[in-house]
């Protein structure tokens, strides 16, 4: 179903009223008919908020914008309304003729409703309502579902690792730094044999600072280049550059 993505969805907070106040964020508002004025939300049934709704038939939309910071989807989005008080120590809101709090904080208008009708669609139930106050309170551009998932959703963190190569065997060491008395676990050569994968200053660097060494990978000795005639003095093998 790779061509629902392509849907436009706004993002909203819905508040509603019971014994306490409570809130959480839906994207499935839409307008139904216009005369009269009516829009329908669709809701999860487990939400603490649709069982208000259900209860009192009244409702309020606030419209978020571009403006929104994820610390207010964090507040009305992920806990659930049984148990925390969401409108705790936040003051960004105020009260409609409906007796309802409605998000003034990064809202750009709101809407307020009364339920006409419900439909149970499986694990959501559907409300048409009324629409009996629209209030704009600033223009500025609404937030879409797509924008929140691109602009206002933190990104996941992710850890940028440093890769060594040695140069000797070609053991790969992953981390933000290579320990100085680090030893290769297959040639056990030392730390100065390494270089930074993709790195060629660092590399041209260390290498500077290991001097040119002619090694042999039969029997693992070394010797200075410039005093090498690339034989191993040991075994006979081949040497080469390091």
């Amino acid at each position: 179903m790779k061509a629902l993505y392509n849907i436009s969805y706004g993002i909203y907070i819905l508040t509603a009223k019971g014994d306490k106040n409570n809130g959480c964020v839906i994207n499935t508002l839409m307008q139904v008919t216009s005369n009269p004025c009516r829009i329908s939300i669709t809701v999860n049934k487990d939400n603490y908020t649709t069982k208000m709704i259900e209860k009192t038939g009244e409702f309020n939309v606030s419209i978020l914008d571009t403006m929104t910071k994820f610390d207010l989807i964090q507040r009305f989005g992920f806990s659930s309304g049984k148990d925390v008080d969401k409108f705790d120590g936040f003051d960004g809101f105020a009260i409609a003729k409906n007796n309802i709090h409605y998000i003034t904080s990064h809202t750009n208008s709101y809407l307020s409703a009364k339920v006409v009708s419900k439909t149970d669609v499986g694990t959501h139930i559907t409300f048409v309502a009324d629409v009996t106050e629209d209030v704009v309170l600033r223009e500025t551009e609404p937030a879409t579902y797509a924008y929140y998932l691109s602009s206002i959703k933190p990104k996941p963190i992710t850890q940028t690792k440093r890769v060594y190569v040695c140069r000797i065997c070609g053991y790969v060491y992953e981390g933000e730094e290579l320990p100085s008395d680090f030893i290769c676990p297959l040639c056990k050569h030392g730390a100065e044999f390494f270089h930074i994968q993709g790195d060629k200053k660092e590399t041209q660097s260390e290498t500077s600072k290991a001097g040119k060494k002619m090694y042999c990978p039969i029997c693992g000795h070394t010797e200075d280049a410039e005093n090498s005639n690339g034989i191993c003095v040991l075994c006979g093998a081949k040497m080469i550059e390091v």
